[in-house]
């Protein structure tokens, strides 16, 4: 487990103090918007850029009057990128901070621990993480992407351009992973491809020497991983390096930051998402300069995992707005009929509480950055939950 970054926790308490000093200038009361993510656990690694857009959203929305006359007042609650965390976190932004809304990217681990908590005390929730699909509650919409968005890009692109005919799967061994590489192996066996190995380790799992050495001896043309992000794909990319394999691979899990902190070990690997910093267009750049204009010297780079969570502040302030109240049933049913153009261009959480996305294939260069490949506009997320009304 990574420790927690001090420097950067003192910065987010004397933050969060300025935006209290700010909404000292509304007289309405405040809208309270919870954010429980990974501060500690698996996602400790991406958490810092998820809270820094969010704070960016906030201040975005508060500076402009906030929503309906009402500033919003971020709470941040850490939920260890578990289970037991996120029962926790979410017991206390539910039931102790009444919060009016939940934006949070979390594991799904946590994602599934805290639905029931949703729904018992009634509180809309936008999950910004990509992750493994069809999830679906009354109380939730998504505005990452799925499989079914995430996965062609990757595969067709190793099928065409690397000649690849045979795969090796790995992945950590819960919800996601398993969900996400049971699409994958669906995907390549429908395309012609063959799945020659498949193998999972534990969500804190470190050592995938064992599994390197079985990959080692299949020869797979390719190699796909999707991990828990954050600090597993750190290990499982420095444990691959080191191993002398020369295989490509596509991991299905990585964040352009993580990316950014991991050296030359992520040199190479595809990559598949719906954001990258060098999207270029005139909402990305705006972005881009509102980030590091804010955070400055101490800006976390903006990535798949966190802006996400910067355009489901404006998605949630349009909700509320078209409804013309916080009342939670009928911000929920506005949800669906509401936009952002941001970042990524316009977002719309209409397909199944989900939304269409521009896709980008990409490749990590030495420094860091992902070199953009190829991009597929629109790509639907397919039938996520279509009885939910």
């Amino acid at each position: 487990m990574r420790p927690f970054d001090k420097q950067f926790l003192v910065a987010t308490i004397a933050a969060l103090a300025g935006a209290c000093a700010c909404m000292n200038a509304f007289a309405a009361e405040p809208i309270k918007i919870g954010v429980a993510v990974g501060l500690s656990g698996a996602n400790s690694v991406v958490a810092p850029a998820v809270v820094q857009s969010s704070q960016l959203a906030v201040d975005e929305i508060n500076a402009s009057g906030g929503i309906m006359g009402r500033p919003i007042q971020l709470e941040i609650t850490d939920d260890a990128s578990g289970a037991v965390g996120a029962q926790k976190a979410y017991d206390t932004l539910v039931f102790q901070k009444n919060v009016d809304a939940i934006i949070s990217m979390e594991t799904s681990a946590a994602r599934n621990a805290a639905l029931p908590i949703v729904a018992r005390g009634k509180k809309p929730l936008i999950y910004t993480s990509f992750y493994e699909g069809r999830s679906c509650s009354p109380w939730m919409y998504v505005n990452g992407w799925v499989p079914e968005q995430q996965v062609a890009p990757v595969v067709d692109y190793f099928a065409k351009s690397k000649n690849a005919k045979t795969f090796y799967l790995v992945g950590n061994d819960y919800a996601f992973g398993r969900g996400m590489l049971q699409f994958t192996r669906k995907y390549i066996e429908q395309h012609g491809g063959k799945v020659i190995g498949e193998e999972y380790l534990p969500i804190d799992g470190t050592d995938w020497t064992p599994v390197l050495s079985k990959i080692r001896a299949a020869h797979p043309d390719a190699l796909i991983s999707a991990t828990a992000g954050g600090a597993p794909n750190v290990a499982l990319a420095k444990q691959l390096k080191g191993s002398g394999l020369a295989v490509p691979y596509g991991n299905l899990a990585i964040d352009e930051g993580t990316a950014r902190s991991m050296g030359d070990v992520a040199t190479g690997i595809y990559m598949s998402g719906s954001y990258l910093t060098s999207i270029d267009t005139s909402g990305n750049k705006k972005f881009l300069a509102a980030m590091d204009k804010r955070f400055g010297k101490n800006v976390k780079t903006p990535n798949e995992l966190s802006e996400p969570q910067y355009e489901a502040f404006f998605l949630y302030k349009a909700a509320v707005e078209k409804a013309g109240s916080t009342d939670s049933g009928k911000v929920i049913k506005a949800l669906d009929q509401v936009s952002f153009d941001g970042p990524r261009g316009q977002v719309e959480m209409s397909k199944s509480r989900h939304t269409p996305l521009a896709m980008r294939l990409g490749q990590i260069q030495a420094d860091g950055s992902v070199k953009i490949l190829q991009t597929f506009p629109d790509v639907d997320p397919g039938a996520q939950c279509p009885n939910i009304r």
